[in-house]
């Protein structure tokens, strides 16, 4: 799949639509495997599913990452009702906040699946290219545009697919494996970084588009977050 310099994916999404659909088939049906009491191997899930073998395997390679990435959607309502208790503005403030119980509980939801996420990180960098099959799930990205939506009008194409993509890569556990794992921060100190990054790249946004034409913001002074040492 194309992207644009901003990051944000090319025109042509119907066939991408597709292509998750087809992964959350395979995704929700290996769920209700599971919570049936089986262990399903990618063979068994397609078949259930009534997606070819084949396909499946492209999505996913292992069973391996297939039960975790499985586990891992189930993380879903969480965030979602979390979310669902933030304000609904588009001014900075409401959307500072809005961004920091993102941030916030996905931090808190990898530390407390830090093992299913080291395992998707694994099986994906070790599995070879498969091309036109998603490698990974949309859940960070599913999360962080619905905690910035009220922007999305505001913002042009490129600025807001900047920000989505700018706050995926500060959140989740590859902000873990850097901040703990090389710089050995503390789990606490490590929430507080992702945090300070990600109000640091909501100011930054609305502020360079201050004299866009068309992309007029209001704003109200924002809840800093402290950065540790």
């Amino acid at each position: 799949m194309s992207r644009d310099a901003s990051g944000t994916p090319a025109a042509g999404g119907g066939r991408q639509r597709q292509k998750q659909r087809t992964r959350r088939l395979l995704l929700d049906t290996a769920r209700a495997l599971l919570e049936s009491g089986k262990q399903p191997t990618v063979t068994e899930v397609a078949d259930a599913a009534e997606i070819s073998r084949r396909t499946a395997y492209r999505y996913f390679p292992t069973q391996e990452k297939l039960l975790a990435e499985s586990a891992l959607e189930g993380l879903r309502p969480l965030m979602e009702s979390e979310l669902a208790l933030t304000p609904a503005g588009a001014d900075q403030q409401d959307v500072g906040a809005r961004i920091e119980a993102l941030v916030r509980n996905m931090m808190k939801l990898a530390f407390e699946n830090e093992s299913l996420l080291r395992t998707m990180i694994q099986q994906t960098v070790m599995e070879k290219s498969r091309i036109g099959a998603p490698r990974r799930g949309t859940r960070r990205i599913d999360w962080i545009e619905a905690a910035i939506a009220p922007l999305r009008s505001q913002l042009s194409k490129a600025r807001y697919g900047r920000l989505v993509s700018a706050l995926a890569v500060c959140t989740g556990m590859e902000a873990i494996l850097v901040l703990r794992d090389i710089r050995g921060l503390t789990s606490a100190q490590t929430i507080q970084v992702t945090e300070w990054m990600a109000q640091a790249l909501l100011r930054e946004t609305l502020n360079a588009g201050a004299h866009e034409p068309g992309e007029a913001i209001t704003r109200t002074p924002t809840r800093r977050v402290k950065c540790p040492p």
